[in-house]
């Protein structure tokens, strides 16, 4: 049901309208005038009404859906949620891997990226043996600024080869996973009540939710088939200023789009000329890749971030920064600040993994795991309109006429085969292609891959108008 009524007076409420709104939407949540369940007029629509510019009722929209009061559903609207604002987080960042039973059996999740085991349990025993003849009265003492730093220069070695411009040691800020990286950088350059953060129309969410945490307002910019547009970017940072651009050049999450260097340099140069700083999420590196990073192209204000967790070992949680020239010690004192710094052992652990070139291997054996299961991909579903790329552990599939996303996803699903729509990665009132992304699924057999593939190759062989009642 949609409230057709609704029409606040904003002027008992003092401050910026989008506030006077929000504020005016919390009243009429809590006192009963907009009950649960029931749906808000579009934004352009209360805007007349109220008038105010529809940018104060999205703006408005996002505060109420961040503290929980909304709702907002992608193609359907927005919501009343709740009576009261929740605290914390509203959902799960991480995806749990579902249950199978007694003989090996369930369904086979093609949501995340799985790692196969080609001999981190082994390797990361060993480094644990080593590290835990080195334990002396130092493991007693808090993290200091200086004591990480042969795990910085093993993380700076870690990157020789990637063209991020000149860097070293002292410009690498250890994190626990690519998610805390992010989140130190927000933390290090965001500013002000409700900053202003960009991200592409289709993105990763776990930056939604981090930009959330840091109460910053997520701005989505269109994109095409070389990503994100740089004329858009323009625009919005004219229209809502802004900080920080989040931005995946090298393998877009979802699309698999990388980036062409004109684009790269067009972003860089809007970049400088509204004085963004650029978070370069670079979790998902595809090997050889020869394109320079932005990092190499703006070392003045791009954050360049990655993690082992793809290539490695996710329970590690192990990722790092390469800022900017001159903010690494901005960047390890905001760490600091935020969680003292990395626990010891941990350091130590991949510190010797590093060093002593087991991490390689294993990237390079995960490396060849994953062309293997992408070229079955590829040939399964490869009739259809699929976007991917040699060495990356997902896949963009547009859907064929007569499916949605969400209903593929369902039927998927229920045929024992779990995918995340394109609905999961637009941000709030953003625009939702009609298509799933599907992950490598390297943590069950061959056998089991090909077969849930082969199932994903049958439903869309059959939309819904010939699935049986």
């Amino acid at each position: 049901m949609t409230d057709t009524t609704w029409c606040p007076d904003l002027g008992q409420f003092a401050g910026p309208k989008y506030l006077a709104l929000a504020h005016a939407l919390r009243d009429a949540v809590r006192d009963g005038r907009l009950n649960e369940g029931v749906k808000l007029p579009p934004v352009r629509e209360l805007a007349w009404r109220i008038g105010v510019t529809p940018g104060t009722v999205a703006r408005a929209y996002t505060i109420g859906t961040d503290e929980g009061l909304l709702e907002a559903a992608v193609g359907r609207g927005t919501f009343v949620a709740a009576r009261a604002p929740r605290l914390g987080p509203s959902q799960p960042l991480h995806v749990e891997r579902p249950e199978v039973d007694a003989q090996g059996c369930g369904p086979v999740d093609l949501r995340s990226p799985q790692l196969p085991d080609v001999g981190q349990s082994a390797a990361l025993a060993e480094a644990m043996v080593r590290v835990s003849g080195q334990i002396g009265s130092d493991w007693l003492e808090y993290p200091s600024l200086r004591r990480d730093k042969p795990l910085r220069e093993a993380l700076a070695a870690w990157l020789q080869g990637r063209v991020l411009g000149a860097f070293d040691a002292d410009e690498i800020v250890p994190a626990h996973g690519g998610q805390s990286a992010m989140n130190l950088v927000l933390q290090c350059c965001l500013r002000g009540d409700r900053p202003v953060v960009f991200a592409e129309e289709l993105a990763y969410p776990g930056f939604r939710h981090a930009a959330r945490l840091n109460r910053a307002e997520m701005v989505p910019v269109a994109m095409d088939g070389q990503g994100l547009r740089a004329d858009a970017l323009d625009a919005a940072c004219r229209r809502h200023g802004g900080r920080i651009l989040f931005l995946t050049p090298e393998a877009q999450n979802p699309t698999t789009v990388r980036m062409p260097l004109e684009r790269r340099e067009e972003i860089v140069a809007v970049a400088r000329a509204h004085d963004l700083q650029i978070i370069e999420d670079d979790c998902y590196s595809v090997p050889g890749g020869a394109e320079p990073a932005l990092r190499a192209l703006a070392p003045e204000r791009v954050w360049h971030v990655t993690s082992l967790s793809k290539s490695v070992s996710a329970g590690l949680r192990m990722g790092f920064i390469v800022t900017p020239r001159g903010m690494g010690e901005a960047g390890r004192l905001t760490a600091q600040h935020s969680f003292f710094g990395l626990a010891r052992p941990l350091t130590d652990i991949v510190t010797d993994l590093l060093v002593s070139g087991r991490a390689a291997e294993l990237r390079d054996r995960v490396n060849a795991v994953y062309a293997r299961r992408l070229t079955t991909a590829v040939n399964a579903l490869g009739r259809y309109d699929l976007s991917w790329q040699p060495g990356l552990s997902f896949l963009w599939l547009r859907l064929p006429i007569g499916w949605r996303a969400s209903t593929f996803a369902r039927e998927a699903e229920g045929a024992g085969v779990l995918i995340r729509s394109a609905d999961e990665y637009a941000l709030q009132d953003g625009h939702a292609p009609n298509a799933v992304r599907i992950a490598v699924a390297a943590g069950v057999s061959e056998e089991r891959y090909a077969a849930a593939l082969a199932t994903l190759a049958r439903l869309l062989a059959r939309p819904p108008g010939d699935l049986p009642v």
